[in-house]
Order: structure tokens, then sequence, then C-alpha cells
């Protein structure tokens, strides 16, 4: 098991966990997860790491088919600006390889923002640690575990 896998058990969350085979070709992680287990992409979300002017390192979740806005992100976290965190930097801090990064358990405690579009799902669908492997729990539990908040952080393209 995961570490976010059993911080779940330690708590004793509800939660699901569903495997499929991981493609490496593939260009999204996310977007993968939705196709192969048969589910509309604003359930599945993905786990991405900002940093602030002040090096300080962001989490953002957010649906897999939306684009990180990082004014917004900027804006609810306070700060003037928000970047992309460097892919190894983001692996270092959670203890997770890219395309597996989990908000649960994490090395580090960072602060965490949730898209607001969570809020009317019954539960939704992140990675639970691994390339290939989620874990379904609701949004308010996943809130509870990693102390984050809901904001406004996604765009949606049509």
């Amino acid at each position: 098991m995961t570490p976010a896998i059993n911080l779940l058990k330690k708590h004793r969350v509800a939660h699901i966990v569903h495997s499929y085979v991981h493609d490496p070709r593939v260009a999204s992680y996310g977007l993968e997860a939705a196709e192969k287990l048969g589910l509309a992409p604003q359930r599945v979300f993905k786990t991405l790491l900002a940093s602030t002017e002040t090096a300080e390192l962001l989490v953002a979740i957010l649906p897999v088919h939306a684009q990180l806005n990082l004014k917004a992100l900027a804006a609810c976290a306070g700060v003037k600006k928000v970047e992309m965190a460097d892919p190894q930097r983001a692996q270092r801090s959670t203890g997770y390889l890219l395309g597996g990064i989990s908000a649960l358990a994490q090395k580090k405690a960072l602060r965490t923002f949730l898209d607001s579009s969570a809020q009317g799902l019954e539960s939704l669908y992140i990675s639970a640690g691994r390339r290939g492997l989620e874990v379904e729990l609701a949004a308010n539990d996943l809130l509870q575990l990693t102390q984050g908040h809901y904001a406004e952080i996604a765009s949606f393209c049509e």
C-alpha cells in the first residue's frame, strides 16, 4: 500500500481504491485514469505543485481536464505570484513520483487548495500515490486530511 492509502485506513476514512494498467507513453496521466476507469473527467482530479515568489510550495487539486489558473491560486494563497514547481522539487517534497503525486500523506505538510468544482460531487478520484492507482473519497474528507480549502483555481476550456 501507499502512504496515501495507509493514511486513509489509519483515519478510517471511507474510500475505494481503483487500479488500472498505466501506459508510460500517455501525455496526460489524469486523462488516462479517467478513460481507463470509465469516468467523467470532472470526477478525476490531478495534484499539482506550484511555487510562490518566496519558494513556498502549494498543492493545487483540480479536474484533470482543466488547467491551473496560476493567478487565481496566488490570490487564494495571498501571495503575489506562483509558478509551476520544479518537478524534482515536487517529488522530493511530496515523496511521490510525477504522475503519481497524491495530495495525501506527503512528506511535508503544504497549504492545499481544492478546486471548488469538487463541492457538487458525491465523491472524487485522486492519485493514490502511484501511477495506475486512484482512490475515490469524499471531497470534504480530502480537505480534512490535508487541512485544505476550496478555491476557484481551475480554468476550463471548451
